[in-house]
């Protein structure tokens, strides 16, 4: 479960996708009259007799329906000294209900529900869900239950279970370099004490360890009712159906309290405030933030404009001040955070090591301000329009999960009161001019703000006192009156007999594949997809961080960067407008053995944004002063990863399990050391782009919005005359390591961490071998799922992490394989003991897989898989993993029976991959905490690193 909150963006991007798609039709009941723009989600709706409002979207693409469920409630219901209470209730609603004993993911795992999660923000709670459309009734029982038969599941063990996973998702979020107490310094500043926004969502800790059994079941008592929820319904289902269903399973649940909506409150400042924070991190960085406009008025959207315009973009005013023009930032953002009774709009930056962190706020003050005063140009404006109106167009496929299209009903039926409100926006967005852009500019940032300098320090700002803005409440507070106006209806739902069982699934079904070969060899693999104006695709070689084996560490990942910092004859920021100004996204990338760029363009833009593919492809400029440029940021990168418990830890731990001198004995992020990329220089990009980009041997996915007679000529026409060069090198052979002969412990400092992030980490083998079906089956079982052991033990029954899970890198030679934690420091040694008694019984057969987790980890790979491939990029991800492994096209097919096949017997096998006795841990933390409890642990030779995984001298 997470704390969010999405920009309004994300709930446009679906609203333009409904109507692009061509599915727009008329509803027969409940739909406003005359939309505002031409772009229509189409939806119908109805209100149960208990105040349950119920919105539904038909789309049958995909044999799945979207549950979506908002509860108007969030952290600005709470009161100070019981905050927290929204999103720790988020987390009991998780928890068994009365009806329903057990986790409540377990029956969507039984049926292969994917998107799966809850959030909590400022203003709501949602919870969501998709699932096979045969499971409905199920994932309706289970919503229905915990809206109406909850309190009884809930005790004292129960509670503080999630206060403790709560409490350390907390301090995983404050142990992150720039973490979490940033935002809630910023809100505090802004927003003055008794304000609604002052707190952070996830509350306090002296709240949270204060928060009683009867305080969080009043919380629920006074505001779950179905009054205050809405239900969206999308997906493969229709209006009769919906009435039928939802009625029987919701109607008999009586209303509570109704919440009153809270009137705009934003905050006026006299004068401009600043605060200087100390932080574990290698840079300076600066947030200015202004409290702005609430979420669904027309300077709401003006200011998302005015955001892409100003720090938005790879082209935008303060990238091309800041990082391009003076380079005294290695990275800016302007951000608006739309909220219902409130905005604000955050600008941040990077400060370049060496420079003065004064220089870099006066230029932003000059460049925001000239903004302001000047305006925006129409080019600026149109530019803007033009990317955002596209990133809303590649949420077309979606129906569910964040900023799906049952999401954008529900925010809009939530906050504006009517399921289509993104039309007001949309039509906002399409009237916006450069008058009316400053205009909204001058009104909300010529004000006061807020400054928060983050310096680096070796004191974590997570080690600062906690702002606790009231002493905790001793006595809950009174319950609300239920809302007269409502009432139950009588139902035959006897729930008694429990979850109501899944007895068919929809079939599975890939797209089929169309191939064809380009004259220089260019292999190319199109699937169409034609309900979204989009294409999508892949250029995948040769040539990932393998390829860097006797050479400078780093240049794969460093070449594949600067592909599109200036290409053609375009330079680096005019690159980055042209892509903005056609709509499409362009990435570039490499893995352990492959080289990739991607590119996603409108159909009607195709030919032009496989122009700029060509370009990145074939003629990059590698401008010596651009990879200066990114020389520098890119060092200022490594230096995060060290500081980041998680990536430090992915850093190190390649060339304890490979080895020296081994090709995959690199930085598992790809980024290199800083030593290798300050000595990288334009031959060495050169060489690598010549050398590795080899057409002979690429292979070209599309999957979208085209045919073969169309895509075809389009790529001969660009990559047909390519020519592979004649001394093109082989990649190194990946040679088979051997496994240590005993445990290893590795121990990596993180003075004053509030956390250790703990690793354990073998070598299996390539994702090719015919046992890695096998392999991930008996994963599962063991960390792969929600409900799998670690989880369940080091979350869910001990409550010392946020999250446990394993998981194995696919990989052409051996795959590295990773249980993982991140847990509260005092718990360090408790929890490695736990990972290692875990695996050890599970390897060795001593807690063998049951006939439950085996039927469990079937029902998740298998029933899944239908609606798996709802989405473009999802279609794209297996037909190049297909490929890359030489699978065969119905791979997909064939997965679906060994796992159906699979038994107790095999995840035994599988499970004897893991060898206890050849186990590497990692674990990043406080040494001074946790050094000399592992020592006494005698889990084998115990070795301290520093950051770059070099042996650090013991202590005389």
């Amino acid at each position: 479960m997470t704390v969010s909150r999405r920009p309004r963006a994300a709930m446009l991007a679906v609203a333009l996708s409904a109507a692009l798609s061509g599915l727009a039709w008329s509803p027969t009941n409940a739909i406003a009259a005359a939309p505002a723009t031409d772009i229509v989600i189409p939806y119908q709706e109805f209100t149960l007799a208990n105040g349950l409002r119920v919105i539904v979207h038909t789309d049958r693409k995909a044999p799945i329906v979207a549950v979506n469920v908002w509860y108007h409630v969030g952290s600005k219901n709470e009161q100070p000294g019981r905050t927290g209470f929204a999103h720790l209730f988020e987390h009991l609603m998780f928890q068994g209900s009365e009806n329903n004993k057990g986790e409540f993911f377990e029956p969507f795992e039984l049926v292969g529900a994917t998107d799966q999660n809850g959030t909590t923000n400022q203003d709501r709670t949602n919870y969501f869900q998709n699932v096979p459309t045969t499971a409905l009734d199920m994932a309706l029982w289970m919503e229905s239950d915990r809206m109406g038969h909850l309190l009884g599941a809930i005790d004292q063990n129960s509670l503080d279970e999630q206060r403790g996973v709560v409490q350390n998702e907390k301090r995983q979020g404050e142990n992150q370099p720039y973490g979490r107490r940033i935002y809630a310094k910023i809100f505090e500043a802004l927003y003055p004490a008794g304000h609604p926004y002052n707190w952070q969502t996830i509350g306090s800790m002296a709240d949270l360890d204060a928060a009683t059994l009867d305080d969080v079941k009043t919380w629920f008592r006074s505001w779950y009712g179905p009054n205050n929820a809405v239900l969206v319904l999308a997906g493969d289902i229709d209006l009769k159906t919906a009435k039928e269903k939802v009625t029987r399973y919701f109607g008999d649940i009586p209303a509570s309290a109704t919440l009153a909506d809270m009137q705009p409150n934003i905050p006026k400042h006299a004068r401009n405030t600043r605060e200087t924070v100390p932080d574990r991190v290698p840079q300076v960085r600066i947030y200015r933030a202004w409290p702005v406009a609430e979420m669904g008025t027309p300077d709401a959207t003006q200011l998302e404009l005015f955001a892409q315009i100003l720090g938005g973009s790879a082209s935008s005013r303060l990238d091309t001040r800041l990082v391009h023009g003076d380079k005294i930032a290695d990275a800016v953002t302007a951000m608006p955070w739309m909220s219902e009774i409130a905005g604000t709009f955050i600008v941040n930056a990077t400060v370049k090591e060496g420079v003065d962190p004064a220089k870099v706020e006066q230029v932003l003050d000059e460049e925001i301000q000239r903004l302001i005063n000047e305006g925006p140009t129409a080019a600026e404006v149109e530019q803007a329009r033009t990317y955002t109106r596209a990133t809303f167009v590649r949420g077309i496929e979606r129906i569910g999960g964040f900023g799906g299209k049952s999401d954008v009903l529900a925010s809009c039926a939530v906050y504006q009161g009517k399921p289509d409100c993104y039309q007001d926006e949309l039509k906002e967005l399409n009237g916006a001019t450069p008058a009316s852009v400053q205009a909204a500019a001058r009104r909300w940032l010529a004000g006061a703000s807020h400054t928060l300098v983050v310096q680096p320090s070796d004191t974590p700002m997570s080690s600062l006192p906690e702002t606790v803005a009231a002493a905790p409440a001793t006595t809950p507070a009174a319950i609300p009156a239920a809302d007269p106006k409502y009432k139950t209806v009588k139902t035959d739902v006897d729930r008694s007999l429990g979850v109501p069982k899944t007895t068919s699934f929809p079939a599975l079904k890939f797209p089929d594949l169309h191939r064809a070969t380009l004259s220089n060899g260019m292999q190319v693999v199109l699937a169409e997809r034609h309900e979204t104006p989009v294409v999508q695709l892949s250029v995948e070689f040769p040539g990932g961080y393998s390829a860097d084996l006797g050479k400078k560490l780093g240049t794969a990942s460093f070449t594949m960067q600067m592909l599109d910092e200036g290409a053609g004859d375009y330079s680096a920021l005019q690159f980055g407008a042209r892509k903005e100004a056609l709509g499409a996204e362009l990435s570039t990338g490499a893995d352990l053995d492959t080289a990739t760029v991607g590119l996603s363009a409108l159909s009607d833009k195709l030919p032009d944004s496989l122009d700029l593919l060509a370009d990145v492809l074939r003629r990059p400029s590698f401008d010596d002063a651009e990879i200066e440029r990114v020389r520098a940021t890119w060092i200022a990168g490594i230096k995060q990863e060290k500081a980041r418990p998680q990536s430090a830890a992915l850093r190190v731990l390649p060339p304890l399990l490979y080895g020296p001198g081994h090709p995959y004995a690199i930085p598992f992020t790809g980024s290199g050391t800083e030593a290798s990329i300050a000595s990288l220089g334009r031959d060495d990009l050169l060489a690598f782009h010549d050398q590795w980009l080899q057409p002979d041997k690429a292979r070209i996915v599309v999957v979208g919005d085209t045919t073969l007679a169309q895509i075809v000529p389009l790529l001969e026409a660009r990559f047909g005359d390519w020519k592979t060069a004649t001394d093109a090198p082989t990649l190194p052979v990946i040679a088979s390591v051997a496994l240590p002969k005993a445990p290893r412990v590795y121990l990596i400092n993180q003075a004053g961490a509030i956390q250790s992030n703990i690793y354990v980490a073998q070598l299996i083998p390539p994702t090719s071998n015919a046992g890695t079906i096998d392999f991930d089956f008996a994963n599962g079982v063991l960390g792969g799922q929600f409900t799998s052991r670690l989880n369940m033990n080091l979350r869910e029954n001990k409550h010392w992490a946020y999250g446990a899970y394993s998981s194995a890198s696919n990989a052409l030679g051996q795959r590295p394989w990773f249980a993982r934690a991140a847990v509260q420091s005092d718990k360090t040694v408790d929890s490695v003991k736990e990972l290692r008694a875990e695996i050890s019984a599970f390897a060795t057969g001593q807690k063998a897989a049951t006939a439950a987790e085996v039927a469990k980890t079937r029902a998740a790979n298998t029933l899944e898989l239908p609606g798996a491939y709802e989405t473009a990029d999802a279609v794209l991800e297996q037909i190049s993993s297909n490929l890359r492994f030489g699978r065969p096209d119905d791979y997909v097919q064939q997965y679906k029976a060994r796992n159906e096949a699979i038994t107790g017997t095999d995840v035994g096998a599988a499970a004897q991959t893991l060898q206890p006795n050849a186990l590497t841990y990692v674990v990043v933390g406080d040494l001074s905490k946790i050094e000399q409890p592992i020592r006494d642990l005698k889990l084998g030779e115990l070795t301290v690193l520093d950051a770059d995984g070099k042996p650090v001298a013991a202590k005389p």
